[in-house]
C-alpha cells in the first residue's frame, strides 16, 4: 500500500524514531541484564564503563520524545484554533495519564493485582499535555520566558524535600522530587516529577515555530547550530564550576575515565538543569546536521518516530514476553517476570539475568521485529488521516 503523501518534518520524525529505538535499549536492560533489577548502572562504586554508557545513551531519550511533543503540539495546531487545539491536548493528556495507570502498569509488571504503580513518561507527557492545553493561550515570549525559568530555576528547589503520605508531600512527589509512597497494600512511584518536564515541553513547543512554513531554513540552521552548541558549552560551564545545576556535583575518582563518568553523572529523577543541556544540545545540533538527511538509514527511523505511542507501548509488552521466554528456554521459572511486590522484595531475582552482550543481541531483535509492525502501522495511519482517534495512537 502507498503512503499518502505526509506535511510532517521528516527531520524531527527520524530524530524522535532514533531515540525511540535508543529507549528500547534502556529497557531491554531493565529485562535481562544482571542485576538489573537491584542494581543502579550509574553507581560509580558497582558499575562498569560500558554498563555507565549503556545507561547514559538512554538518558537522551526523556528530554528528547517530551521536548518534541510540545514542538508536535505547535505543529499540529498551525491548522487549529486555540481553543481545538486545547481540547485536544486536554484530551489526549487525560487518555496518555489513563493509559500509564492501567494498560502500561499491566504490561510493565504483568501483576493483575496492581500492587505497584511505577508513574514514568507517559504519565509525565499526559500532565504536562494538560499544562500546556492551558499555556498556548499565553504569548509566545511568555511560555518561553516560563520554560526557561523552570528549567533553569527548578534546581533552586532541590532543597525543599518531603517525606510521608500526606497530600501536600504528594503533590510535592508529582511536581518536583522523586518519591515512593505505600497506599495500603499498594505502592506508587513518582519517578518523573514534572516541573521541569513542564518547562521542557513548553519549549519545545515554542520550538515549532522555527519549523514554520514561513520560517526561512537558512535561519533556522542558525539557531539549531547556536542552540545546539551553546547548550553543550553552558553545560561544560556549568559542571565544571560544580556549584550549581544538579543535585549532585561531580569529584575526582579512582582514575581518568571514572572521573569523567562522575562528570556525566547527571541527575534525571528529576531532571537538573545539566541533565537537560547535555540531552537536548546533541539534538539541536543533530537537527542542524540532518535537516535535508534522506536515505535508508533516515527511512528505518522515520517509521518508528512517526507512530511512537504504538511502538512504545508495543515494545515494552515484547520486551517483558521475551524475558519470559528466555527463562522458559533456560529451564527457569517464568513466573519470576511475573513482577509483584513479593517477587521484587524477596531477593529472589539477585541472581537473575544475562550479560551486556546478550543485552544487545535481545535489544536488536526486538527493534527488528518491530520494525514491519510500526511499518505497517504509520502506512495505515497515514492512509487513514479521517480517522480522529488515530491522533491518540
Amino acid at each position: 500500500m502507498a503512503i499518502a503523501k505526509s506535511t510532517r518534518i521528516i527531520s524531527l520524525d527520524v530524530l524522535r524514531g532514533l531515540v525511540m529505538v535508543i529507549m528500547a535499549l534502556d529497557h531491554v536492560r531493565d529485562y535481562f541484564h544482571l542485576g538489573a533489577m537491584n542494581s543502579d548502572p550509574t553507581n560509580l562504586d558497582t558499575t562498569t564503563p560500558l554498563l555507565f554508557f549503556t545507561r547514559f545513551i538512554t538518558h537522551y531519550c526523556a528530554p528528547i520524545f517530551i521536548f518534541l511533543a510540545g514542538t508536535s503540539a505547535f505543529l499540529y495546531g498551525r491548522n487549529k484554533t486555540r481553543n481545538q487545539l486545547f481540547r485536544f491536548l486536554f484530551t489526549r493528556g487525560v487518555w496518555l495519564v489513563f493509559i500509564e495507570l492501567t494498560l502500561m502498569t499491566t504490561i510493565w509488571w504483568f501483576d493483575l493485582s496492581y500492587g505497584f504503580f511505577n508513574l514514568q513518561v507517559i504519565w509525565a507527557i499526559g500532565l504536562c499535555m494538560i499544562v500546556l492545553s492551558l499555556l498556548i493561550f499565553l504569548p509566545k515570549k511568555v511560555i518561553i520566558l516560563l520554560g526557561l525559568v523552570l528549567v533553569f530555576g527548578h534546581n533552586l528547589l532541590d532543597g525543599v524535600t518531603t517525606e510521608g503520605n500526606s497530600f501536600g508531600a504528594i503533590l510535592w512527589y508529582i511536581f518536583h522530587q522523586s518519591g515512593f509512597i505505600q497506599l495500603g497494600d499498594r505502592y506508587v512511584s513518582f519517578l518523573y516529577p514534572i516541573l521541569p518536564w513542564i518547562g521542557v515541553m513548553a519549549l519545545g513547543y515554542a520550538f515549532g515555530s522555527l519549523y514554520h512554513r514561513e520560517f526561512d531554513y537558512r535561519l533556522r540552521k542558525k539557531w539549531l547550530l547556536w542552540l545546539g552548541l551553546g547548550s553543550i558549552g553552558l553545560f561544560l560551564l556549568l559542571r565544571g564550576i560544580n556549584v550549581y545545576g544538579n543535585l549532585t556535583p561531580w569529584a575526582v575518582q579512582k582514575d581518568t575515565t571514572f572521573t569523567i563518568l562522575s562528570f556525566l553523572n547527571v541527575t534525571k529523577y528529576p531532571p537538573s538543569l545539566l541533565f537537560l543541556l547535555v540531552t537536548l544540545g546533541p539534538a539541536f545540533l543533530f537537527l542542524y546536521f540532518t535537516e535535508n538527511w534522506r536515505n535508508a538509514i533516515a527511512d528505518f527511523f522515520l517509521v518508528f518516530g512517526r507512530v511512537p505511542f504504538f511502538y512504545y507501548v508495543l515494545h515494552v509488552l515484547v520486551i517483558h514476553l521475551a524475558a519470559i521466554l528466555g527463562l522458559i528456554l533456560t529451564g527457569q521459572d517464568w513466573k519470576l517476570m511475573i513482577l509483584s511486590n513479593d517477587t521484587i522484595n524477596s531477593g529472589i531475582l539477585l541472581g537473575y539475568g544475562y550479560s551486556l552482550g546478550v543485552v544487545y543481541l535481545v535489544w536488536i531483535g526486538v527493534v527488528m521485529l518491530l520494525y514491519p509492525i510500526s511499518k505497517w502501522y504509520m502506512t495505515y495511519k497515514a492512509n487513514n488521516r479521517d480517522k480522529w482517534w488515530l491522533s491518540y495512537l
